[in-house]
């Protein structure tokens, strides 16, 4: 499954723009009032100002070269604060998905995550930067109820449960090595932090490999 294009809310539009700038040495691809969007790698991800009581908050993850770990690391801790996993280590070792990564919040304190997954072919020469993130490759969704909503868009949209991860009643992984829906129950803390996990507006456009896209929304 591949994630093309990715719409999520933020309350500070201005400030979300400076930190994918800025930070992740992103360019700005589009631009209104209401909406800015950037081009990480293979997928269009837009924040939509609006504005609401509670901070939203969501989790996603960002491939970068399986050979580019530690230099991705010490690129970004040069530039913000990165999330401990443990007191001993910033790293997650997922043995099942033959992956590692690290974590880190944007602005609006969303869980960000950079992941090696080392049975992909994405080794990269160049020096690491913002050009190097090659995709959106997770996106995490809320749900009082995981198993009824993993079923459902199971059935609407043709996506299986992950070979890699065994499908739980509070956390199933939907999809596959190029792209993954994380879904997991409401106030589930959102690994490695503390967060509580709420559910917000989405719209993504992906492709299962099929001829056409698809559009998932959840409100």
């Amino acid at each position: 499954m591949e994630i093309k294009e990715l719409q999520i809310i933020t309350t500070q539009l201005a400030e979300t723009e400076t930190f994918y700038n800025q930070i992740l040495n992103l360019d700005t691809h589009d631009k209104t009032e209401n909406e800015v969007s950037f081009l990480i790698g293979r997928t269009k991800l837009s924040f939509v100002l609006e504005a609401t009581t509670a901070q939203p908050v969501y989790h996603m993850a960002f491939d970068i070269p399986k050979n580019k770990l530690m230099e991705a690391y010490e690129w970004l801790k040069k530039r913000i604060k990165i999330i401990s996993v443990t007191p001993e280590t910033d790293f997650s070792s997922f043995e099942l998905w033959n992956a590692k990564s690290f974590y880190f919040h944007d602005n609006n304190e969303n869980v960000l995550e950079f992941i090696c997954r080392y049975d992909l072919d994405n080794e990269s020469d160049s020096d690491f930067g913002g050009s190097s993130i090659l995709a959106v490759t997770e996106i995490g969704l809320v749900s009082e109820d995981v198993p009824f909503l993993a079923e459902t868009i199971m059935s609407k949209y043709g996506l299986e449960v992950y070979e890699k991860q065994p499908a739980r009643d509070n956390f199933t992984v939907l999809g596959d090595e190029q792209g993954l829906l994380i879904l997991v129950n409401e106030d589930r803390n959102w690994y490695p932090t503390d967060q509580k996990a709420k559910s917000f507006p989405i719209k993504m456009i992906f492709n299962n490999g099929t001829a056409e896209d698809q559009e998932l929304s959840i409100s």
